[in-house]
């Protein structure tokens, strides 16, 4: 296969989160998802206005890139300004202030999305900014400079973690103020003379000490605030609860990002098998990929006690990975490593971390869940990489990702044929293409999942992916008690596979085991406190199934703050609104329905998320109906 080609840029960055958001979200949820929501449309509007484009808003941040650097401070200085006014109307416990960062830097552009240092810069910017602030990088400060006027304080070179080099940093107080620097910048002239100085002192240094490099076992620790007990998000789990940050990628090599983001993957998978720990979801983990790592804000966000973060680097023919493990609550690194292996050890490199890790927080497990953590499924390189990039493509949920998708993983499946994975995974591409009605024939798409699925359980009956897809194929069959029980199969495999537990929860919730579903609902959302979209909006029916109507409007606000072009919550919303007998509400939301989709009828959409109950799928077309939809 022909190594992909990025294309590279020149980009101004921006990249803006909320000051205090978990703080907000712990007071009032929905109020919160209400003003994210309207804050982050006014600052989509003014990026669109500066012609910028928002490239990507994970929860409380946004990630933006500008042609111009002039028009990304701009439009900053807008958006601080537009919601400074928004803020003066709320009460001072509720007010949203942004923290803004902008850096010029090169990029790798993927499709619509962007990575690499300068996008990693801006965050740093961001995390240096004061609420209502804005901070910039020495780069993009050398593009203003002599074309706007704005109240300036210089930071000096300020060490980024996970930058190689100190960055020049200025905060900007606003537009139009014409005011100099309070601290006056670096003489370039000399700064230059001495950088060059020290790149050759320092290459001097580096070919002496080479050798002694790759036996230099312990990575450097940078002090940090501990988190506290009173600020989590939630309450702390009564076993180990643990985080697996995303590893970062220290190299432009494209195969690198795929090989850290499997590490990260089955770390996480293989601590979830454990039964005495609660792992964080890898979804919620990623959504700190490529920000600046503030342990006390992840471990408080997120509700754990321990976070695991690492990064992967190349030397010559090996692979450098560095582990640590840190006791956020204390303080303090339980246990730090540095390894520099051939790639081909990976594989019995993650069980090394895994025990040092289930070790260090002194998990008691029995005999058959050590094994099961160990088992590591295929020793093939190329054919782990390919299962992780099709993986990529799957989790898109289009039809064009589901093609691609599929050729890798079978790629996957030639390169290793005695691995269960890619056979698993190919069974879950029948089943999404049948439910979705994309394939040629329903029928044969159900029944060539079916045989990939037992022949994956078959090859290696302790993967729970086996066990999940062929009861999702079984439930677009109609047969419930085969579904459920193949379900729970999986969700017992791994307890802490969000995946496994809010799948148990849609098929409770779809075949009359509502209650039972709104409990794992619950518990896939304490695993995953960064969730997709769809979690909340399956929980939602679940709640208005057992007639909890209000909290069930609450879930689909949340779905639709993390979804908003998506028909399923609009449409169980507008469902809901009619059950209350609030009318006007409901026909708003029947018509943002039609608005993302002029096709729409409640009797084609039953059909693809039907709860197998004719009496219930006529009542939720009815209510639908009734707030205007046609069917």
């Amino acid at each position: 296969m022909e190594p992909k080609h990025y294309n590279r840029k020149l980009s101004a960055i921006l990249s803006a989160d909320v000051k205090g958001y978990s703080r907000l979200m712990r007071s009032d949820e929905e109020g919160t998802v209400r003003t994210l929501t309207e804050y982050r449309a006014l600052i989509a509007e003014r990026v669109a206005n500066f012609q910028g484009r928002v490239v990507d808003s994970p929860g409380d941040n946004l990630l933006a890139e500008f042609a111009s650097v002039v028009h990304a401070v701009q439009c900053a200085f807008d958006i601080q300004a537009s919601l400074q006014a928004r803020n003066t109307v709320l009460p001072a416990d509720r007010r949203m202030e942004f923290r803004i960062g902008i850096n010029l830097g090169d990029v790798i552009q993927d499709g619509d999305r962007i990575y690499g240092d300068g996008v990693n810069v801006a965050a740093r910017m961001e995390s240096l900014a004061e609420a209502g602030g804005v901070c910039v990088s020495g780069s993009a400060y050398d593009q203003i400079e002599n074309k706007l006027s704005f109240g300036c304080e210089y930071l000096g070179e300020q060490a980024v973690k996970n930058i190689s080099t100190p960055i020049r940093v200025y905060r900007l107080t606003g537009e139009g103020t014409d005011k100099e620097c309070t601290v006056r910048t670096v003489d370039r002239k000399s700064s230059s003379r001495f950088m060059y100085a020290a790149l050759i002192g320092l290459l001097v240094i580096s070919a002496a000490g080479y050798v002694a490099w790759s036996f230099y076992r312990q990575p450097a620790t940078v002090p940090f605030e501990p988190a506290s007990v009173d600020q989590m998000a939630y309450p702390l789990p009564d076993k180990p609860s643990i985080a697996v940050l995303p590893f970062e990628n220290y190299t432009d090599d494209a195969k690198i990002e795929f090989f850290a983001s499997g590490l990260t993957e089955d770390l996480t998978t293989s601590l979830s098998k454990a039964p005495g720990l609660f792992v964080i979801a890898r979804s919620s983990a990623t959504t700190y990929k490529g920000k600046p790592i503030d342990v006390k804000r992840v471990a408080e966000e997120l509700g754990v006690q321990y976070v695991l973060e690492g990064s992967v680097q190349k030397a010559a023919e090996k692979l450098r990975i560095t582990v640590q493990l840190i006791d956020a609550l204390n303080g303090s690194y339980l246990w730090t490593n540095r390894f520099d292996r051939p790639a081909k050890d990976v594989f019995a490199l993650q069980d090394e971390i895994v025990k040092h890790v289930i070790v260090e927080l002194q998990v008691e497990l029995t005999q058959g869940a050590a094994a099961r953590i160990a088992s590591r499924g295929t020793d093939n390189l190329a054919a782990w990489l390919l299962r992780i990039e099709g993986y990529g493509e799957f989790i898109k949920f289009t039809r064009e990702g589901m093609i691609r998708a599929r050729e890798l993983y079978e790629a996957a499946h030639r390169a290793d044929p005695n691995w269960s994975r890619p056979l698993a995974a190919l069974a879950s591409i029948d089943w999404y293409e049948a439910k979705q009605g994309w394939s040629s024939s329903r029928e044969e798409a159900i029944q060539s999942g079916m045989v990939l699925a037992r022949r994956a359980i078959q090859m290696d009956p302790e993967a729970p992916l086996g066990y999940q897809t062929l009861g999702n194929l079984y439930a677009l069959t109609g047969q419930a008690e085969r579904a459920i029980e193949l379900r729970r199969k999986a969700a017992g495999l791994a307890p802490n596979d969000v995946v496994a537990v809010a799948g148990l929860a849609t098929r409770l919730k779809d075949f009359g085991r509502e209650q039972e579903a709104v409990e794992l609902f619950e518990q896939a959302m304490r695993l995953s406190p960064k969730h997709p979209w769809w979690f909340p909006s399956a929980y939602g029916v679940a709640l208005h199934l057992v007639g909890r109507k209000q909290d069930a409007v609450v879930s689909y606000k949340k779905a639709i703050a993390l979804k908003p072009d998506h028909v399923h919550p609009h449409a169980f919303l507008a469902a809901v609104y009619a059950d209350l007998g609030r009318t006007d509400e409901s026909k708003a939301a029947a018509e943002e329905v039609v608005r993302l989709d002029p096709k729409f009828t409640a009797g084609r959409f039953m059909q693809s998320h039907t709860l197998h109950d004719p009496a219930r799928d006529a009542r939720f077309k009815s209510l639908m109906q009734q707030a205007g939809l046609p069917m």
